[in-house]
């Protein structure tokens, strides 16, 4: 692999701080160098700094990339997605725009328990196949690591398999994924009724063979009164922090359940949703060192109206997070910009508060800060060339693609330069 420069930067984005996730005022701090450039050495980034720091160290091994005076910034690390899946919920989408709620569809069949129908009959090469399509839809919007969830398998054998499908894309690249483990994702149709025998079944039968074949690296749950409540997820969560899984957490989302007083009590590293939370969550989840990961798109692509209260979580000095939720039935979006935009006008999140809160302190939610989330020298070279000159236009000008390169440990992975 050659070395690379990386030249005439308009904007160098580099987030370079403290070695830990952002709060508060940090939020806004990019550190943005003009004029910048990058070397990078072996997939790592050997400097950043100004065109006057780097002219004098560049030679001729060096295979120069000019950036056009484009703003060059950290690949997006997307911390909340479910990205293996077999066939759409298009049918349900309709339906929502005639008027029907997720809740109503989900009750009728529908929802996620749809998704597990098809997942169930499709054979891993056929969920490997989709998910490497959707793959090129991350890297053409700027995101070069995602968490991917398991969840619609809800039985032993299906749950395992998108696991495996999940490693084997790590293996394949380029894009990188952190594999979740999240069998707690709804009470599949023939345990209807039988809601503990499911319990059992997660804890007991899945959870060990996750940990065995170290198919996972998080485990995450469900925690709503009709799918599990609170005790029942923390029956799950205990018994994945003993098969030595780190714990994440889908809390709040459709109501004020108790799922960040939870996500505190059990120290897990994210608490996801929390569109619900009130200021007793927000302090349990401060308290207990949280981080939250705040999904706009879902509330979105719902129709709801109710966003997680992120100005209150940054006062309260959480480092939140920005996901996608990119899934089949209630975000079928894999645009980090997008998700941006909506944190702006929608979350009144500064363009600046919304760039860390989806690389640096994304990074650090998934146990990767030591090595990506920013271009600093010793990381990773995971790296966007964006089609603009100021930053704060990714999440101004909503529905376009502005990624014109995509670079993972220094090799260019999509382009339309």
């Amino acid at each position: 692999m050659p070395a690379l420069a990386v030249i005439n930067c308009g904007q160098l984005v580099t987030l370079a701080g403290p070695a830990r996730p952002r709060v508060r005022e940090e939020l806004k701090q990019l550190g943005i160098i003009t004029d910048g450039g990058l070397h990078v050495r072996d997939g790592i980034v050997e400097r950043a700094g100004t065109r006057a720091d780097l002219e004098s160290k560049l030679t001729a091994e060096y295979e120069i990339v000019d950036a056009g005076g484009r703003v060059v910034m950290p690949g997006f690390i997307d911390a909340h997605t479910h990205p293996v899946f077999a066939g759409n919920r298009v049918d349900e989408y309709e339906l929502r725009a005639s008027g029907a709620t997720y809740e109503e569809v989900a009750a009728a069949g529908g929802g996620i328990r749809s998704t597990v129908r098809k997942t169930r009959d499709a054979t891993e090469d056929d969920l490997f196949e989709s998910a490497q399509r959707r793959a090129q839809w991350f890297l053409r919007t700027g995101t070069t690591t995602i968490e991917a969830k398991s969840g619609y398998g809800l039985s032993l054998e299906s749950e395992l398999k998108l696991l495996r499908v999940i490693c084997r894309l790590n293996g394949a690249g380029p894009l990188q994924y952190v594999p979740t483990f999240l069998g707690a994702h709804e009470v599949p149709d023939e345990y209807r009724g039988k809601a503990d025998d499911y319990l059992q079944v997660v804890i007991s039968e899945m959870l060990p063979k996750v940990a065995e074949q170290k198919l996972a690296e998080y485990c995450d749950v469900f925690c709503e009164p009709k799918v599990f409540d609170t005790r029942a997820s923390m029956r799950i969560l205990n018994a994945a922090e003993a098969s030595g899984l780190g714990l994440r957490i889908h809390a709040d989302q459709l109501s004020l359940s108790g799922g960040a007083e939870l996500a505190a009590t059990v120290r897990a590293t994210t608490a996801d949703h929390l569109e619900h939370t009130d200021a007793s969550g927000i302090l349990a989840l401060e308290r207990a060192g949280v981080q939250p990961v705040l999904l706009p798109g879902s509330v979105y692509a719902l129709g709801l109206k109710k966003f997680a209260p992120a100005r209150a979580m940054i006062e309260a000095g959480l480092a939140i997070v920005l996901a996608t939720d990119f899934n089949p039935g209630s975000s079928p979006i894999p645009s980090m910009p997008f998700v941006l935009s909506l944190a702006s006008t929608q979350m009144r999140l500064t363009p600046a508060e919304a760039v860390t809160a989806s690389t640096i302190n994304a990074a650090y939610s998934l146990a990767r800060g030591a090595q990506a989330g920013s271009l600093e020298p010793g990381k990773q070279a995971d790296f966007v060339i964006h089609d603009c000159e100021d930053y704060r236009e990714i999440a101004y000008f909503t529905g376009i693609e502005p990624a014109s390169a995509t670079y993972i440990r220094g090799e260019r992975v999509y382009s339309r330069l």
